[in-house]
């Protein structure tokens, strides 16, 4: 079986020349849950972005589900990998949910049918039945993000790449969200600062800094390793604002 994901030797320069990604290799089995934590500017959202060739590699090779990443295969590709991105209304631009969660089939060549029902079980699995002529404009951030979840189930994908999805949200809205993810049975690579929501979803932690891949393994034990975390940015080492006094006489 291949893997959900292969990337080897993947590299990106800015278009002012600087590296935003230097020889990333990377593999992410199926069904795998894979949080990608760093610090800004680390080049987890541009590696996101590699995925489904919305970004081309100035050198090296992606995979995905043992297909190889190339103009050929380009839409096939973009129908196997959800890009979800961190500000939903990126994601959202039609009038009515309905329009946004049909773009994807619409734009494959769909039956009408086929959309529809697409539509209506990709909203389904993300709790929202009954939002379908609703405007997304006037959704709260929580009911964006699980729209913008549906705009790519809807494409029937096999991966997700999640973008920060718990930003902006609530502290009930993102109860919600970690339980909708918990409930989808595809593979997932999260970008995401909150390590809290890393430990809580994902049982594979990898740490990017500089465009490259610094640490991998076991979420628990990647984040409990304090050393790692404050190297990368990651949490703040406290300062000792203790101080000696002497007494005198």
């Amino acid at each position: 079986m291949h893997p959900a994901i292969l990337i080897s030797n993947l590299s990106f320069l800015y278009p002012d020349g600087h590296p935003a990604l230097n020889d990333v290799n990377l593999k992410i089995e199926k069904d795998e849950r894979v949080a990608l934590v760093g610090p800004n500017g680390a080049g987890k959202s541009t590696l996101l972005l590699h995925l489904n060739g919305i970004l081309s590699p100035v050198k090296g090779s992606i995979s995905i589900l043992g297909i190889e990443l190339n103009k050929h295969n380009l839409g096939r590709i973009r129908a196997l990998v959800g890009q979800v991105f961190q500000q939903p209304d990126d994601q959202l631009f039609s009038p009515t949910v309905f329009e946004d969660v049909a773009y994807g089939p619409i734009y494959m060549g769909l039956p009408t049918l086929e959309i529809e029902t697409r539509v209506k079980n990709a909203l389904s699995a993300v709790h929202m039945d009954g939002y379908a002529q609703r405007i997304p404009y006037h959704l709260s951030t929580g009911e964006k993000k699980r729209i913008s979840i549906a705009t790519v189930l809807s494409m029937d994908s096999q991966i997700l790449a999640l973008d920060e999805p718990t930003a902006g949200l609530d502290p009930r809205a993102r109860s919600d969200l970690i339980w909708l993810l918990e409930e989808l049975g595809q593979t997932m690579l999260i970008a995401t600062h909150d390590l809290d929501f890393a430990r809580q979803t994902c049982g594979r932690t990898i740490v990017m800094d500089l465009g490259r891949i610094v640490a991998d393994g076991p979420t628990q034990q990647i984040l409990d390793d304090q050393n790692l975390l404050i190297k990368h940015g990651l949490i703040i080492q406290k300062k000792d604002h203790s101080h000696r006094f002497t007494s005198s006489g």
